[in-house]
């Protein structure tokens, strides 16, 4: 099975949570990472273990639905697989593997029989009360077979109502099992590159009032459905667009979603409007006309920001301001897609979302509770030479290497006319020269021995890692693949005094170059003396 190597480490790390007997788990995978191949993957390989079991892949859209069944069938012709969708005209209740929509199942667990494993794709969508529907029909599944694994896939693992899912009271999931980076799968080639430009117009939601943590939606609408914000905006964006495939804007209501379009027509491009309101046939027509070239841009309000997979798009405008941290990623996700002849994509944040949430590969996911009377809280900081947003954290801006001033200014509404505005964290620092490398045992209390690896670095610096060894699952799996790349041969060692006494085998890198990619992780890419190079995310140490 052809899997990219962080589809099969997060299968993997499933595997090894199943295998220490814990509960429902999730994982998390970017917008273009690939969750459908990871899907098909599991139902095969599930199949393939226990071909007497019963696979069930439940989500919410037909589209998604379709793409997940016809992933499978690509993957494996022959797959026992049905379909379950009002909204495809299928029912096949008694298929092995049953691809449904959760409005078409939710009280009918009776008629499509008990199953051994439930795979929830787009699981963010699933709320915390249990009362709900994917609440009750998990419960009805797990009635009918007790010992039912459960699994959720997702790009945001987290609501702004609950916060995380993994974590709360009435909490469907247990634990987040694997998690790949926005910003390693971007360096890594597999997603397309983020730029942005500043935008001379925002637009400003002061005062506009906010229910269940997030702005209400006719208020909202209300404030920045204006007519001369909505040309201006526009003017902005088709001239940023020109060159560019396939656009989105992501509107705050049908009427203003209509002003946008009509402003982009007057402005000679074609664009058609997508809510939750468009007749199924034409919302068809629509998104083929626009993966097909014939429309250029596509307006929307309550769709498009989950399920909707036009690689081509490589324009987006957030012109939604929202307290969402899932829906700004979600929207921004949309352009992630790699595609051919597509070189990168643009984000126009009109609604001040890369400021209030966080550039994109570094957002964290904050309760509605925690967001109360934190409106103003600005996650990035403008660097003073060229006007990049950048993590609060970082001491140099890659697009002009200027050191960013201490202390971020504003809440970050107001207009900034600027140059580049790079919605990713940025910022890999130089490399580093590796002059020497030491190992030691590290102990913990609560967890097996680690291997402690120390890079020496110029002027008496030094950072470390840590390999896990001694552990099992991914932990293990993931200093494995370490030991491989620095040529200790396919058996790694299984004890940390082995791994010391067995290093003079390893090959030192020639330097080594490190970025955070969040609060508590880190990107480290290692370059040899062949010019070989090995990118590695992992916790801090």
């Amino acid at each position: 099975m052809d899997l990219r190597p962080y589809q099969r480490a997060s299968l993997d790390a499933l595997h090894a949570a199943w295998a220490r007997g814990d509960g429902a788990g999730l994982i998390v995978l970017p917008t273009g990472a690939g969750k459908s191949l990871v899907i098909a993957a599991l139902v095969r390989e599930t199949l393939a273990a226990n071909p007497a079991h019963r696979v069930l892949v439940v989500t919410h859209t037909r589209e998604l639905i379709a793409q997940n069944h016809g992933e499978l069938l690509n993957l494996w012709p022959g797959a026992p697989a049905g379909l379950y969708s009002a909204g495809l005209g299928r029912r096949d209740e008694g298929a092995q593997v049953l691809f449904c929509g959760i409005q078409s199942v939710w009280n009918r667990v009776p008629e499509i029989g008990p199953f051994d494993l439930v795979v929830v794709d787009e699981a963010h969508l699933i709320p915390r009360d249990a009362e709900t529907r994917y609440g009750r029909f998990l419960a009805a599944l797990k009635a009918a077979r007790p010992d039912l694994r459960v699994v959720g896939l997702t790009a945001t693992p987290y609501r702004l109502d609950s916060g995380r899912l993994d974590e709360g009271p009435g909490r469907l999931f247990d634990a987040i099992v694997y998690e790949a980076n926005v910003g390693d799968l971007i360096y890594q080639g597999y997603l397309a590159p983020l730029i942005s430009k500043a935008t001379a117009t925002a637009l400003d939601v002061t005062g506009v009032p906010r229910r269940g943590g997030d702005y209400i939606p006719s208020a909202l609408e209300a404030a920045v459905n204006q007519d001369w914000i909505t040309r201006a905006a526009v003017e902005e964006m088709v001239g940023y667009g020109q060159g560019r495939r396939a656009w989105l804007a992501f509107c705050a209501g049908l009427a203003h979603a209509t002003a946008v379009r009509d402003a982009i027509r007057a402005e000679g491009h074609t664009c058609e409007t997508l809510s939750g309101e468009t007749p199924k046939r034409a919302r068809d027509r629509m998104v083929r006309d626009f993966r097909e070239g014939r429309i250029r841009c596509l307006t929307s309000v309550g769709v498009l920001a989950t399920g909707f997979n036009v690689p081509q798009v490589d324009l987006v405008a957030l012109l939604r301001p929202t307290q969402s941290t899932g829906l700004y990623v979600q929207q921004v996700g949309r352009a992630l897609r790699r595609a051919p002849g597509k070189s990168d994509a643009l984000i126009l944040d009109y609604a001040g979302l890369v400021r209030m949430h966080g550039p994109v590969d570094i957002v964290t996911a904050r309760s509605a509770a925690a967001i109360r009377g934190r409106e103003s809280e600005v996650r990035a900081k403008a660097c003073p030479g060229c006007g990049a947003l950048i993590a609060l954290n970082a001491s140099t801006c890659e697009a002009c290497w200027v050191e960013p001033e201490s202390e971020p200014e504003g809440p970050g509404h107001e207009a900034a006319a600027d140059d580049a505005h790079p919605i990713l964290s940025a910022a890999l620092a130089d490399w580093q020269p590796v002059v020497g490398w030491s190992f030691a045992a590290h102990a913990r209390s609560a967890l097996p021995d680690a291997l402690a690896v120390v890079f020496h670095l110029p002027e008496r610096r030094s950072h470390g890692i840590v390999l896990d060894l001694e552990q099992v699952g991914y932990p293990r799996e993931k200093a494995v693949q370490w030991w491989r790349q620095h040529g200790g041969g396919r058996d790694a060692p299984m004890r940390v005094a082995e791994a010391i006494a067995g290093r003079h085998a390893l090959t030192r890198p020639e330097a080594i170059q490190v970025r955070a990619s969040g609060r508590l992780t880190e990107t480290i890419h290692y370059r040899f003396g062949d010019g070989r190079t090995f990118t590695d995310s992992r916790r801090v140490a």
